[in-house]
């Protein structure tokens, strides 16, 4: 069988957009040429490997499993090339992250600092996603890292490495009630309005485990798109929120609230996919922040 390389990159660049004008953009060919290399391609090989959409090119199962073997043996074949004529090395290249806003303020906006004096040309992307919204930009190849918090749903084709372990204490305004001075039980803390992020979150799993573990039914009242969100609603007395220490301050007038059930530690992890072939730019951030672990 008789099948071209460049009928394989086509494939590869028109799975991994999921558009063939984008693909045509990055492969500087016409989108007519790519639609006959992917039909070539489909014809020698028997089986559909796209539906054609409104929305662009979605993969057919065939073509999801081709594509799990063509996507790494092209950013095999990328990463090396690069290594070679130093077109994505460290001085210049795009950098993707998928971070967690927790993850990105308790650890890698140092490490970022850092990295873009060491490194002034390379791009760099963060993209402020939820836990399960970065691993799945990870899986699908849009992302070259992600540093999230746990829990983090696992997966085999996944690995993941702990970077640090972060505290969250319940906090309120002082004008919510007096809890200064005691031991508060986490079932008194239903009798107040809570703010959480949404179910779709890990943070809510967290809680809804933790809460179901001490009997309690994790019913938030106010629902928050960001972690950052948390804290403004707090401070406007608008109920009680779950935050890490690191994003309290000596100015903040808030309370902490000291539980007699301890809250388990969370962790911030790096994850990568297993056969990934890390750009010499992506690879150098990966070891500053893999560096950064306490």
């Amino acid at each position: 069988m008789d099948i071209s390389y460049d009928y394989y990159r086509i494939f590869y660049y028109v799975a991994k957009l999921g558009n063939l004008s984008l693909a045509a953009k990055q492969l500087v060919n016409s989108q007519p040429n790519l639609t006959r290399a992917i039909k070539n391609l489909e014809s020698q090989l028997g089986c559909p490997l796209f539906i054609r959409t409104n929305r662009g090119m979605k993969l057919t199962s065939d073509g999801e499993k081709l594509y799990a073997h063509v996507r790494i043996a092209f950013e095999h074949i990328e990463a090396g090339e690069a290594e070679i004529t130093g077109s994505n090395g460290t001085h210049n290249g795009t950098v993707f992250v998928a971070s967690s806003e927790v993850a990105l303020r308790c650890l890698l906006l140092p490490i970022l600092k850092e990295y873009r004096l060491l490194h002034p040309g390379v791009r760099i992307r963060i993209s402020n996603h939820s836990t399960p919204q970065a691993i799945t930009a990870l899986k699908e190849g849009i992302a070259d890292l992600a540093v999230v918090t746990t829990p983090i749903s696992h997966c085999a084709s996944l690995v993941e490495q702990s970077l640090m372990k972060i505290r969250e204490v319940p906090v309120c305004s002082p004008a919510l009630g007096d809890f200064n001075g005691r031991k508060v039980p986490l079932a008194e803390l239903q009798n107040y309005s809570l703010i959480s992020l949404s179910a779709a979150t890990k943070s809510f799993e967290f809680y809804s485990a933790f809460f179901a573990k001490h009997g309690l039914l994790y019913q938030p009242d106010i629902e928050a798109s960001t972690a950052d969100q948390i804290l403004p609603m707090v401070e406007a007395d608008l109920g009680i929120g779950f935050v890490p220490e690191q994003f309290l301050s000596k100015s903040d007038s808030l309370t902490v609230i000291d539980l007699q059930e301890e809250i388990p530690y969370r962790s911030i992890c790096l994850v990568k996919r297993k056969e990934q072939a890390l750009s010499l730019a992506a690879r150098a951030l990966e070891q500053m922040i893999l560096d950064a672990r306490s």
